[in-house]
């Protein structure tokens, strides 16, 4: 089993940046994490996600250039770091861990955090 935790969401104003974090109870050194993202109305969707070695193999198009994530497995830690948001970035930010990073809603990943809240508003 494995727990995860995000943290990190907030209120922020347009252009403003974030970075959430999504912390493991163990190790997380052998699993993929991907970052995603539901909305009021929309189906959840992945927004970046990183392999168990650190190659970033997915970015969303409304993320790339914006967004980017990393991860410090001694930590126990990854981190997503979204920059110049906007308010159609508005979503609970989920992080996920062991799953596919070509599995774009998350279907089969194995373990979730409870999801942090970003809102972008003036």
């Amino acid at each position: 089993q494995l727990a995860l935790v995000e943290s990190g969401g907030d209120l922020v104003q347009p252009g403003g940046s974030l970075r959430l974090s999504c912390v493991a109870s163990g190790p997380m050194k052998y699993v993929t994490i991907g970052w995603f993202r539901q909305a009021p109305g929309k189906e959840r969707e992945m927004v970046s996600c990183i392999t168990a070695r650190g190659r970033i193999t997915h970015q969303a198009e409304s993320a790339k250039g914006r967004f980017t994530t990393y991860r410090e497995n001694d930590k126990k830690t990854a981190y997503l770091q979204m920059n110049n948001l906007n308010v159609e970035d508005t979503a609970v930010y989920y992080c996920a861990a062991e799953g596919p990073c070509g599995d774009y809603r998350g279907y089969t990943y194995r373990y979730w955090g409870q999801g942090t809240q970003v809102n972008v508003s003036s």
